[in-house]
This record gives structure tokens, sequence and C-alpha cells, in this order.
């Protein structure tokens, strides 16, 4: 008799943390915070990842927020090679500079350079508009070189 071994391969179980926060600079802290305790707790590197939730999570409580409504933090690891880290605010209208777009901030400027950061930290980052006049900013990092 013979037996036929199939081997079926399993890619790692995909990890997400989600949560809603408070489009305040307190609520901005706070997701920078817990991005870097989960990522801590997944066993991956937290400092580029929580440089760029800081500065989306700023960027969400800045210029995205609309009275009574949160901003929501999500980290996704996919299949342990890439990490998308994702703020969805309550203001799709208002949205940034795309991709590659140069924007000066001028030389004495407190703001404006967030997405600079988020952009030579990251591997890959966008913007999607989404219905309901929300936006999510996201970016991802690669974890296997």
């Amino acid at each position: 008799m013979t037996q036929e071994i199939t081997r079926t391969e399993h890619s790692a179980p995909t990890r997400q943390f989600t949560v809603l926060l408070s489009p305040t600079r307190r609520g901005a802290r706070l997701a920078r915070l817990l991005s870097t305790a989960h990522l801590g707790d997944w066993g991956l590197p937290t400092g580029a990842a929580a440089h760029i939730v800081a500065e989306l999570a700023t960027n969400a409580v800045l210029h995205g927020r609309a009275p009574g409504r949160d901003f929501r933090l999500r980290l996704t690891v996919h299949r342990d090679a890439v990490l998308r880290i994702e703020v969805t605010d309550a203001r799709g209208e208002r949205l940034p500079p795309a991709p590659g777009t140069v924007v000066e901030a001028g030389g004495e400027a407190e703001s404006g350079r967030g997405l600079l950061i988020v952009g030579a930290l990251a591997d890959r980052w966008g913007i999607d508009a989404e219905p309901a006049l929300r936006k999510t900013v996201w970016a991802e990092l690669d974890l296997v070189r």
C-alpha cells in the first residue's frame, strides 16, 4: 500500500491590533505608546514604526479632527514580512500631499515635515480616501530585508 503524503504550507498568522483614540495630543501619544508595546510583544523592531505612528497620529489630530469623531490606529503584520501602519481620521476632504510631492515647509516653520519623515522611514506609503468623509494614511515597513 502506498500512501501519498501531501504537505500544506501555512503562512504565519497575520497579527493585527486596532484601537480608536481621541483626536487629542494625548490620543496621539497613546497611539505611539500602544504601537511600541504591541510591536515589542510581537518581537518586532519598534524604532521606525514608532516615529511613523507618531507622525501619522499627530497629523490625524491636527488636520483630521472632527467634533465627536475618533481616529483609528491599525497595525497589521502580513506573513511576518510586512508591517502595515494605518491611521484613519474623520476629514476625508482634507487630503495630504501625495507621496513624492515636494512641499516646502519653510526654514522657520514648526510643522510641515511629518510626511517627509514618513516617506524617509517607510518602504511604501499612501493615502486612501474612504466613504463617509474619512481618509486613511498608511505606511508599510518591510520586516525581511
